[in-house]
């Protein structure tokens, strides 16, 4: 595991799809301005061409005490940082975990009030990678912890960017759209393969009619008959995968992790994010909150895991994992954590990032 500088750290994230707007708020201090956008024939550094990109916000309050200064807590994330970069200390801005959130996936600070529900005015990584480089909606993916204010990651309002670029999202329930949700409660849980198996198939094809998709708010998820069928895979995988009914303390972030796994291994997009958020759990329970980055970490090393035995996967895939800040250094009468003491504890956090490059 190496230790390195802030400047060789954004010149490697600049490296892929998602590295320019990535880096902007990730790891500018002081309010930097962030790098320009990414740009149809720009060479990325070193000559490599852009791969497969996994960002996970660690979002939800996570103190570096409690990971990288605890390394039992976090085995996998120390495992994968062997394999990449750690950088222990790096500034964040306590905008709220809405506006911080938003603003790992925008490049920008975002000031939000803890129920706003609007979008943001700038970009996503997401409009920004699918725009600049082209890519079709099933490339990109962005899998959220439940709650409604998640949704509104996908994409922002920019006027040259907005809904048609944006990511598609699911949450962490495995379950795309509302307009889904019917349609998947009358098929039950499937077994595969089957006979009947083959005619839920083709049921679920007429529910995803183009005609009928074009009128969801946000989401055209079937473009082509080739993603409708992968579209299709992807849901009874989850359907008899169990992460419905994953449970307890972290179950969210758990579900969100999950989700994103089994959308690499059926899609291979070049681009997923995942946001998670239970670690707020902290106000309420010291304990709790180290369960969730337990949890947490067991499950972000199964997605690692399952890239490094992908052969399509293996060789281009970076993750990046990013706390969006941290919490008090001492704990509230609950025995718990808030964050509003201005402490290190709180505007400092710890990133890992591993792949090419």
């Amino acid at each position: 595991m190496s230790r390195i500088h802030r400047r060789d750290f954004l010149r490697a994230a600049a490296a892929g799809a998602a590295g320019a707007a990535l880096a902007g708020r990730a790891f500018a201090e002081g309010g930097a301005p962030a790098p320009r956008p990414a740009r149809r024939g720009d060479e990325p550094a070193g000559g490599r061409k852009p791969g497969h990109f996994l960002l996970v916000a660690f979002a939800g309050g996570v103190r570096s005490r409690e990971t990288v200064g605890s390394p039992g807590n976090i085995p996998n994330l120390m495992r994968i940082a062997e394999q990449g970069v750690v950088m222990p200390n790096v500034k964040a801005a306590n905008v709220g975990h809405y506006g911080a959130a938003l603003s790992l996936c925008t490049g920008c600070v975002e000031v939000r009030g803890i129920r706003d529900n609007n979008r943001g005015p700038n970009p996503t990584l997401f409009e920004y990678a699918r725009k600049q480089l082209g890519l079709p909606a099933q490339e990109v993916w962005l899998s959220t912890a439940d709650g409604a204010q998640t949704v509104n990651f996908a994409y922002g309002v920019h006027g040259e960017y907005g809904a048609k670029y944006g990511a598609n999202l699911i949450g962490s329930d495995g379950l795309f759209n509302a307009e889904f949700r019917e349609v998947l409660r009358s098929f039950g849980t499937p077994r595969m393969p089957s006979t009947e198996e083959s005619k839920r198939l083709e049921r679920l094809a007429e529910a995803m009619d183009p005609e009928a998709l074009a009128k969801a708010e946000d989401r055209k998820f079937a473009s082509d008959p080739e993603h409708a069928r992968r579209l299709q895979k992807f849901i009874l995988e989850e359907l008899t995968g169990g992460t419905a009914g994953i449970t307890g303390p972290g179950s969210g972030d758990a579900k969100a992790v999950r989700v994103a796994r089994n959308i690499l291994r059926t899609f291979r997009p070049r681009l997923i994010g995942v946001v998670l958020g239970n670690a707020d759990v902290a106000h309420g329970s010291f304990n709790s909150y180290s369960e969730v980055i337990r949890r947490n970490d067991a499950e972000l090393g199964l997605l690692w895991d399952a890239v490094r035995q992908d052969p399509a996967l293996r060789d281009d895939t970076t993750m990046f994992v990013l706390p969006e800040f941290g919490r008090d250094s001492n704990l509230n009468q609950r025995n718990g954590l808030d964050h509003g003491d201005g402490s290190e504890d709180l505007g400092r956090v710890a990133c890992i990032a591993a792949g090419p490059g």
